[in-house]
């Protein structure tokens, strides 16, 4: 499938006006497009990527950095389980406090809003987030990462600590040390240069790691931090109940679909396993978005699918056990009332 020149050039104008909404509603269309001809895996990934984009900008006040990014985030509220998101709370409140709590490690799995609670504490406090740049800083060559540690850190130490938090996202791409994993010395020099570098840094610079390898952490590594937050934390009643909100907001600004929390619901509940909030996100997302504008419940579908294998060919008798009425059965399979219950009959 080619692209059409119009959106070529919608694309290209989108960029050059910096209209983010409109560029990612022109992405959009495109994908939408693509899944229409067959091709759902383009569509898929290019639905991925403007998922959740923070976007780069240029600061003035913050001059000479080479190791880390000023990134523009997101404040829209999020969504988080109660134990979960009062630690977030105690962590804002420690740094707005000064209470000599400055270096914080959140882990867990992916698509569980560790790098999103980053930031909404920076939110709270008003603050700049400063990103770590881990493809600058981790360089193949023997020494340099060691160096590029040496030099981020001294960036640190001379930012204006009350206003920003630093961020090593995915923190373990750099004390796991990936590109030279095979070269035990050279992770070592790593490590130990970083951790000299955290045990010096200002106490007043806020740092914040995230990470979802924390069982392969040295405890050398967890122990510099001064507090450990586990966003593993989440149960079925949580997943289903964020994944109703998630549901809920995307349903208001689509056209010609019908909400039903019931069926949803059960979708969910019939899951070995609940996908974590990030990745349900982006299955909401794409399923509202590719949806049959014919079809007031065809996202509910397409939801079903993309959670059971996205297999477009859905077993009747399996909807049944799991305790589907026929109208439902119905909206998932395309398929005539009619023809689900003589299907249903025959098979018994």
């Amino acid at each position: 499938m080619s692209v059409k020149k119009q959106s070529i050039i919608n694309l290209v104008r989108y960029h050059v006006e910096k209209n983010d909404e409109a560029f990612s509603t022109e992405v959009a269309g495109i994908a939408k497009e693509f899944d229409a001809a067959g091709d759902t895996s383009v569509a898929q990934y290019l639905m991925e990527l403007i998922s959740n984009v923070n976007y780069y900008v240029p600061q003035k006040i913050y001059k000479n950095l080479h190791m880390l990014r000023k990134i523009e985030y997101s404040t829209k509220p999020l969504l988080l389980p109660d134990a979960i998101e009062q630690d977030i709370i105690g962590v804002a409140k420690s740094i707005s406090n000064k209470s000599g709590l400055s270096k914080f490690l959140f882990y867990g799995a992916p698509g569980t809003g560790k790098t999103e609670s980053v930031y909404q504490i920076a939110r709270m406090l008003n603050r700049d987030i400063l990103s770590v740049n881990f493809e600058d800083l981790v360089d193949s060559r023997l020494g340099e990462t060691a160096k590029n540690v040496s030099v981020l850190f001294d960036e640190i130490n001379h930012l204006p600590y009350n206003s920003v938090i630093v961020l090593f996202d995915e923190i373990d791409s750099l004390v796991m040390d990936r590109v030279n994993r095979n070269d035990l010395r050279e992770m070592g020099r790593v490590t130990s240069t970083f951790l000299k570098a955290l045990d010096r840094i200002n106490e007043n610079v806020v740092i914040i790691a995230t990470t979802n390898l924390f069982d392969g952490f040295d405890k050398a590594i967890i122990r510099r931090f001064d507090a450990l937050i586990s966003f593993d934390r989440y149960s079925r009643a949580d997943l289903v109940e964020i994944a109703d909100s998630i549901l809920t907001a995307n349903l208001k600004s689509a056209t010609n679909v019908k909400q039903d929390i019931r069926l949803f619901n059960k979708i969910l509940r019939n899951l070995a396993a609940i996908p974590y909030p990030g990745d349900l996100k982006q299955i909401i997302k794409t399923a509202i978005a590719f949806s049959d504008e014919s079809n007031e419940y065809d996202y509910l579908r397409r939801i079903y699918c993309a959670l059971n294998g996205n297999s477009s060919a859905i077993d009747i008798q399996k909807l049944n056990v799991e305790g589907f009425t026929t109208r439902e059965i119905e909206i998932l399979t395309r398929m005539p009332k009619s023809s689900v219950s003589r299907k249903l009959r025959d098979n018994k």
